[in-house]
């Protein structure tokens, strides 16, 4: 069995559109629609960049790191 996954949009008039490649012969197909939550619609969205710096213990700035490594590496002197 062949499954074929895609990401769609709802467009506002709540249609989608489906395209399959040039190899799916005409027929009855099953097609499952599974909703993703508000969540991760809104998350989806936004871009790479928008991660950088934003984890729990990142640093602000590149003295930061130096100073957190000079600090990890007195510890183990």
């Amino acid at each position: 069995m062949e499954t074929i996954r895609q990401t769609v949009e709802v467009k506002s008039d709540r249609k989608l559109e489906i395209n399959l490649p040039d190899n799916i012969n005409p027929g009855l197909f099953e097609v499952v629609i599974v909703l993703q939550p508000i969540a991760m619609r809104n998350e989806s969205q936004k871009s790479l960049t928008s991660f950088i710096g934003a984890a729990k213990g990142s640093f602000s700035t590149p003295e930061e790191v130096d100073q957190f490594i000079r600090q990890e590496r007195d510890a183990w002197e």
